[in-house]
């Protein structure tokens, strides 16, 4: 990623879905696509499950150079007797240039907090790659107007100081809790004003070079029919996108959206 340009990025989140075939599949559908019918403008990140990364980059070393693999967690350990987990530098060596970090999901389901998502972010650094740290807030955060206080608590408790003391590349995705797989979706408005919010927080507390050069997605029930839209607002990056990841036209059309 080069630091001195504010990327636009499309990230595509398949979750647990996919068997490895059906995962070759999509991406044997994805790429030609990508390659046909867009010019560069968008990096898109592949994010599947981490049982088929092995078997999607050995197949496809012939992918667009602006499209890149990620996973969708790591440990907070480098290495030892951790069963079940896997590293950010064992993903890093198979060819994983992005990880997510803090997925809601992640959150909910597994007890994650902001100060557990901050020993990630430090391990995929360690490991050489780029970390997309998800914040957001709930239904009930946002009825009871805590979305600012809930927002920064998580950047502050998240965020290491060295992302930007050493000029390290990181994304984050900003993906409303209340949005997420219910086909509800933040308004374009309601988007960039938190997009906006997080954008100068890092102004205040990294500073206006790293607040500049920061990519910010959105995530939350985005689809080819609303995602134009969304990504036209002027602190929205681009997406990381769920459910419309996993149809090959679905998600080619989003990736054009961001390039407009």
């Amino acid at each position: 990623m080069n630091l001195n340009m504010r990327a636009r990025i499309v990230a595509g989140n398949w979750k647990m879905n996919t068997t490895p075939e059906e995962g070759k599949k999509l991406v044997s559908e994805m790429i030609p696509m990508l390659s046909a019918e867009l010019t560069g403008k968008v990096h898109t990140i592949l994010i599947p499950p981490s049982l088929h990364l092995t078997g999607l980059i050995s197949l496809f070393k012939n992918r667009p150079m602006n499209l890149s693999w990620g996973a969708q967690d790591c440990s907070t350990h480098t290495k030892g007797a951790f069963t079940g987990e896997i590293s950010a530098a064992m993903l890093q060596s198979i060819g994983v240039s992005y990880i997510l970090v803090g997925h809601s999901e992640r959150r909910a389901y597994h007890n994650e907090t902001s100060t557990s998502c901050r020993e990630k972010i430090l391990r995929v650094l360690e490991a050489g790659g780029c970390p997309i740290y998800c914040v957001g807030e709930t239904l009930q955060e946002r009825e009871a107007g805590q979305v600012t206080q809930i927002i920064e608590q998580q950047l502050s408790e998240g965020l290491p100081e060295r992302l930007w003391e050493e000029s390290l590349p990181f994304v984050i995705a900003y993906e409303p809790v209340w949005a997420i797989g219910t086909g509800k979706t933040a308004t374009p408005q309601q988007a960039s004003e938190v997009h906006g919010l997080i954008r100068q927080w890092l102004k205040i507390h990294s500073s206006a070079q790293t607040a500049t050069t920061t990519s910010i997605l959105y995530g939350g029930s985005v689809k080819a029919d609303n995602a134009t839209e969304l990504f036209n607002m002027p602190d929205v990056d681009g997406g990381l996108i769920g459910g419309a990841s996993l149809e090959s036209r679905s998600f080619v059309d989003i990736v054009k959206a961001c390039a407009r």
